[in-house]
């Protein structure tokens, strides 16, 4: 069987010169300009999350003209640090004993999941879109930093792979957002509470969340998992929500700054050379992934009928990731922030652990010519 080959790469015959200072600055302030406009029309418009999308939309837009800015590591690193102290802040130390009560509930949530993401990875491989294992990583349900580095590790093409999972994660928190404001969200009518943008400074709170984003990303070094930068600091923040030490301190201007960080790392993702790279499959990685997202709202409807969570509560808990702008959204709506982030979670776990044997076995299924 002759699967998808992605041309090489085409080097440029000389390497281009690095922009000047100057010219990188004036990258930086047109996209942070674009960026609080569109956030700005978005949060006016009602839609969650808009400190969210506005930036991935105004990055994406940078790179795909050619003009995209390097974002430092560390700030995309610290950025994920604060939104999972966001996360364990909202979660009740309760969480997994609430696993444990309704496992069967996580269970059919996370096994349905993973089996329509398999599913569409086998169609994708069956119609030699991609290669087998390339597809099912592409498809997988995580964080998609973390799929791309384990997809590498076990022979996948990454970059076919980071196509894929970036352009689900864009096309899940358009979409999630999109059916939180006008579908399942708050009435026409409901008045937004005002925001206290600068409340007085909480330094002992700010030293923590400080000392809790820096030791996640300690954490992260030694256990070399993407995913690490936002698990550590939600599971620090619960710790801390249980005992009687002091919590992280999140005032909003700092959880805008964290939500448009988180934006940028996505939407800068999206370049030209990498989307020519994979250009003949485009249309049918889009097309797979629509059906994916809409095959998960219709497990969230038979979850919610279930267990009597709101619809898009159960939405959110079965939306095929990626987890950290999916909590960004639970965050900016009137959900069961608790139960969103158990199932999220405990599905990334679950892809962690048997995704590389589930890939090699959904590959082997594919027919060879």
């Amino acid at each position: 069987m002759s699967v998808f080959k992605p041309d090489p790469v085409q080097e440029d015959a000389a390497p281009r010169a690095a922009p000047s200072p100057l010219v990188l600055a004036g990258r930086w302030a047109a996209m942070a300009a674009l960026s609080a406009a569109l956030a700005g029309g978005l949060d006016a418009a009602g839609l969650p999350a808009a400190f969210l999308l506005g930036p991935m939309l105004a990055a994406a837009a940078m790179a795909l003209s050619g003009r995209a800015v390097a974002l430092p590591r560390a700030a995309h690193f610290a950025a994920l640090g604060v939104v999972g102290c966001m996360v364990g802040e909202a979660t009740p130390p309760t969480v997994l004993g609430d696993i444990l009560d309704h496992w069967a509930v996580f269970l059919f949530g996370v096994g349905a999941v993973v089996g329509l993401a398999g599913g569409l990875g086998w169609l994708l491989a069956r119609a030699q879109v991609l290669p087998g294992t390339t597809a099912v990583w592409g498809a997988w349900p995580g964080a998609a930093s973390a799929m791309v580095i384990l997809s590498d590790a076990h022979g996948a093409d990454m970059r076919l792979v980071a196509v894929m999972q970036y352009l689900r994660v864009g096309l899940v928190a358009a979409s999630a957002a999109l059916i939180a404001r006008f579908w399942v969200g708050a009435p026409e009518d409901a008045e937004a509470a005002a925001v206290d943008w600068f409340p007085a400074l909480d330094l002992l709170g700010l030293a923590v969340t400080a000392a809790v984003v820096i030791a996640s990303l300690a954490i992260g070094r030694i256990v070399r998992m993407p995913s690490a930068l936002f698990l550590a600091p939600m599971a620090i923040a619960i710790a801390l929500n249980a005992s009687d030490l002091p919590t992280p301190a999140l005032p909003p201007w700092l959880l805008a700054g964290a939500y448009a960080v988180a934006g940028w790392g996505i939407g800068l993702r999206f370049t030209r050379p990498i989307l020519a790279h994979a250009a003949r499959a485009l249309p049918q990685l889009f097309i797979g992934i629509v059906a994916l997202i809409g095959l998960c709202f219709g497990l969230g409807a038979v979850l919610a009928a279930v267990t009597g969570e709101d619809l898009l509560t159960a939405v959110l808990a079965t939306s095929p990731g990626g987890m950290d702008s999916v909590a960004i959204i639970a965050a900016s709506s009137d959900v069961d922030m608790p139960f969103v982030m158990a199932m999220q979670t405990a599905r990334f776990l679950a892809v962690l652990f048997v995704g590389p044997w589930l890939a090699r076995l959904i590959a082997s299924w594919v027919p060879r010519a």
